[in-house]
């Protein structure tokens, strides 16, 4: 049974003769007749009497002409809902998040949305700190930002999307590189390059230092990601980073990564956007993270 079959049914039932459901169906009379005598056939049952001037709906052609009505009005319904929703996707999304989480978290989701809303452009933009992303979205200038919690705004929509750990990142010539874990005792005298202030590793990195009480001596600070990696590998420093900044690094073994014995330093990174109306284009990709944090929560993990 196909959905033609239903809709030349319903004109004929409308006008009572072939030659009129025809004309406004722009088909042949035979063609009308072959698709009535074909869904008769299909339904095991006769739906018009024929007569001189035109045909008459027996008893089960008035029951079926219900039903295919009702058919036709909701294969109506759905294609005008989903035509007018893909028209109102039409648009752009500014997304706000650092440079190295927009390569290794979220380029493949985002690509991911982007074919399947082919109407809808994404727009990036990378920034250095939770502050600036926070900022670029109160302002007006991002729709949607990625930041490390805590987030407090009266003016955001804060959704927690996944958690990643801060590890110990130590070059490959380290003399701690072959230890899978160390103690905290074992990093007092040690150069740190840190991430400058207002970056949320920063501010887990110095929640870190106050609570074991460490005062660290400083190599250099940078927002670089690729820069602080290199001068790890180069011997400058030790820095805490998260684990999937630096996956690629360990496993070429360039860089070694280590846990410190009794912590964990879980981050919680959320989406951020403006509360209030927003449009169809940003509803939509917002709704798309949800459903795909688990996709997420699984790059992210150590």
């Amino acid at each position: 049974m196909e959905l033609w079959q239903l809709r030349t049914f319903c004109e004929t039932a409308e006008t009572l003769n072939f030659t009129k459901a025809a004309e406004k169906l722009h088909l042949t009379q035979s063609a009308v007749s072959h698709q009535i005598k074909a869904l008769e056939e299909e339904l095991g049952t006769q739906l018009f009497i024929r007569a001189t001037r035109g045909v008459v709906l027996t008893d089960l052609g008035r029951v079926a002409l219900t039903h295919a009505k009702r058919i036709v009005r909701e294969a109506e319904d759905m294609l005008q809902t989903v035509a007018n929703r893909e028209r109102a996707l039409a648009g752009t999304v500014r997304v706000a998040a650092a440079t190295q989480a927009l390569v290794h978290l979220f380029a493949p989701l985002f690509k991911e949305f982007m074919d399947a809303h082919e109407s809808v452009e994404l727009v990036f933009r990378t920034t250095a700190t939770t502050e600036h992303t926070v900022a670029s979205v109160l302002e007006g200038s991002t729709d949607i930002g990625f930041a490390s919690l805590a987030v407090y705004s009266p003016g955001l929509a804060v959704t927690p999307v996944f958690e990643d750990e801060l590890v110990l990142v130590l070059s490959k010539k380290h003399r701690l590189a072959k230890r899978n874990s160390v103690d905290v005792s074992e990093l007092t005298d040690e150069r740190w390059i840190l991430f400058e202030r207002g970056a949320s590793i920063r501010r887990a990195t110095d929640a870190f230092f106050k609570e074991n009480e460490i005062v660290p001596e400083k190599a250099l600070e940078s927002n670089d990601t690729y820069f602080i990696k290199l001068m790890i590998e180069q011997g400058l420093g030790i820095s805490l980073m998260p684990a999937w900044a630096i996956r690629e690094e360990v496993a070429s073994g360039e860089l070694s990564q280590l846990s410190i014995n009794g912590h964990h330093l879980i981050r919680s990174v959320a989406m951020l956007s403006l509360k209030g109306h927003r449009s169809a284009a940003i509803d939509a990709f917002i709704e798309f993270i949800i459903e795909n944090k688990s996709k997420l929560s699984l790059a992210a993990a150590v």
